[in-house]
């Protein structure tokens, strides 16, 4: 786990450093850098030690020194790559760097060495005979990467903030990048919030050539479900079970202490479960974020976890002045703006954490593939809804009724939910689910951005996965939604900013490759049943996590956004030129005064003004 940068043009060392220092957070552990001395490319890269600790220094070179690698993330089936490599005739000098695979794998394999991988990375080749620099994210996109094309130079690196590094990048607020975050409440792939920058999609690549000057890009791998046969709940529930325990087994290899995420969900229950099987008498460390204000709190059921499977677990309060206090710190290095709010408890709980233990095992992933979310829910009813009510007349008369219900600040409570509801159904369902997480409509942002708003460009992604899905079903579409826009630049996102700036390592235990395979050609009704949501998972750890917490309804890990930002002061200009201002300004006071809920929005608005036009992040 770690920090990568560089660029190939013009530029020099110190660009380089200025690069990589700006992502010592990400690897407190170690620097290295790598100039070409026959052409322009600079590698540079900051380590956080976790496997083979005294030899996995980066950038990493094979022995004859024309392929050089950095790496950032884990991967978990090293060990049998290795073993084909070797068997292969390829000699490794480390004792069990997984970065050393990536190396004598790229001469082997070439481009089709990321679709050997099982885990999280996001990694860059130099190969000094193709003379060619080739990059490649996760499936998922666990791990960051952006990249920039500018003034015929190549830049990249994990986080915006290494890009602007360089004395020669210009950093400029993209105007529909802060569209689409106020869209979505994320910025998907390939967007980035500046001008020139794209985030490489997970699952993607990119090769450029450097003769040639010439940039391009692909996929080697894209989440899609498709069922294929069925299974009876009794089989397909221990084969899931024992591809559950074979992901953990495989997050476990560690040189460094290891611990779990435990929310006191289904998911992290799960994890922590099997996890402590495993570790037997060693047993495992849990950690914990609590919140003073009940709506939110589930810190008792995560103790009640630990306690049944003798955790040794460890727990913080999260308070609402806390919560104030603690944003500036936190939104003032996010690197690139975020629409979640759970980003605050995440970094509390990832500070946490690494008081602890370096690497953390997390349940991201799971409402994601077994359809946990709420709004799966509500598939049924919204399509029984427009076939009864429509989107006319009726429809907006309903709307305006519920605007007139008291606006509630507990979480996800009956007024916010059927207003977010009414909102999306709006739309055709091919937009339900992005309109039902949605700060903003789509004619609300064209009002506070100043410039037209079409929602076909808004949502383009979205429609994207919708058109090209493999199933009829609402379910199997929505899982496509959250699975390849919501988790990879929402949650995962969230998760890797927060762990990194603590240098705490976070393993998504539900995106192992294989488990995933297994999901993804289940049919809908393994996820979803008669309203039963996540229905073989729950079956699958049945005995594992108590019957009291697989029955409680989700709560999700949010604060008490609407109540805290009442008592606060947003940015004044969070876009250049003072654009919005003074609408936000009025949504606020609204917002204060009871008359309407703008919680989301005026959370995005205040990222926004730690990220404006120009502004290098520190």
């Amino acid at each position: 786990m770690c920090g990568l940068a560089g660029f190939v043009g013009q530029g020099g060392e110190h660009d380089l450093l200025a690069m990589t220092r700006a992502l010592v957070h990400r690897g407190p552990d170690g620097e290295g850098v790598y100039r070409d001395a026959d052409a322009p490319v600079f590698l540079g890269h900051r380590r956080l030690s976790i496997i083979d600790l005294a030899g996995g220094a980066q950038p990493m070179a094979d022995a004859t020194g024309e392929v050089v690698v950095v790496f950032n993330g884990e991967i978990y089936n090293h060990r049998d790559l290795r073993r084909d490599l070797e068997a292969r005739g390829h000699v490794f000098r480390s004792d069990h760097s997984d970065t050393e695979v990536l190396v004598q794998g790229w001469r082997e394999w070439g481009e089709a060495l990321p679709a050997r991988l099982n885990g999280m990375f996001a990694f860059v080749v130099w190969d000094r005979r193709r003379q060619c620099l080739f990059m490649a994210r996760d499936r998922f996109g666990e791990k960051p990467l952006y990249w920039a094309w500018q003034d015929g130079r190549l830049l990249f690196a994990s986080e915006l903030t290494a890009l602007a590094g360089h004395s020669g990048f210009r950093a400029e607020i993209a105007p529909m990048a802060a569209a689409k975050l106020l869209g979505y409440g994320f910025i998907p792939a390939p967007n980035a919030y500046w001008r020139d920058v794209q985030k490489l999609p997970g699952g993607g690549w990119l090769r450029f050539d450097l003769p040639a000057r010439r940039v391009s890009t692909g996929a080697y791998w894209r989440f899609a479900v498709e069922p294929d046969g069925d299974l009876p709940d009794e089989v397909a529930a221990d084969r899931l079970r024992g591809l559950l325990e074979q992901a953990v087994q495989r997050r476990l290899m560690s040189d460094v202490p290891l611990g779990v995420f435990l929310s006191g969900g289904i998911d992290s229950s799960a994890i922590a479960a099997i996890a402590a099987n495993l570790r037997g008498a060693a047993g495992i460390d849990s950690y914990s974020i609590g919140f003073a204000e009940p709506s939110y709190d589930e810190s008792a059921y995560a103790r009640q976890m630990a306690a049944a499977i003798g955790a040794r677990h460890h727990e913080e309060r999260l308070t609402l002045d806390a919560a104030r206090d603690l944003a500036p710190a936190v939104l003032g290095r996010l690197d690139e703006p975020l629409g979640d709010p759970s980003l605050l408890p995440t970094w509390l709980l990832c500070r946490f954490a690494r008081r602890g233990v370096t690497v953390a095992l997390s349940g991201d992933g799971g409402d994601e593939l077994f359809a946990g979310y709420d709004t799966f829910a509500a598939l049924g009813l919204g399509r029984i809804y427009q076939a009864v009510v429509g989107r006319g007349g009726l429809h907006r008369r309903l709307r305006r009724l519920a605007d007139l219900l008291p606006h509630s600040p507990r979480n996800m409570s009956f007024d916010y939910k059927l207003r977010r509801a009414l909102g999306g159904l709006d739309h055709g369902p091919e937009l339900w689910h992005p309109a039902w997480l949605a700060p903003l409509e789509p004619a609300a942002i064209a009002e506070l951005l100043e410039m037209p708003v079409d929602p076909e460009e808004l949502y383009a992604e979205a429609l994207a996965i919708w058109r090209g899905g493999h199933s009829d079903s609402l379910v199997d579409r929505g899982l496509e939604f959250y699975t390849r826009l919501y988790l990879q630049d929402d949650i995962l996102a969230k998760v890797d900013r927060a762990a990194m700036m603590h240098g705490l390592e976070s393993r998504a235990v539900f995106l192992d490759n294989d488990l995933v395979d297994f999901v993804r050609r289940l049919p809908a009704h393994h996820k979803l049943r008669r309203g039963r949501r996540k229905y073989l998972l729950k079956r699958a750890v049945a005995g594992l996590v108590p019957a009291e917490i697989l029955r409680r309804r989700k709560k999700g890990f949010g604060i008490p956004l609407s109540g805290w930002l009442k008592q606060i002061d947003i940015p004044a200009n969070a876009l250049p030129g003072g654009t919005g201002a003074p609408l936000a300004g009025r949504w606020h006071a609204a917002h204060r005064q009871g008359r309407a809920d703008h919680r989301l929005m005026l959370w995005c608005w205040t990222v926004m003004g730690y990220h404006g036009a120009g502004r290098r992040p520190g």
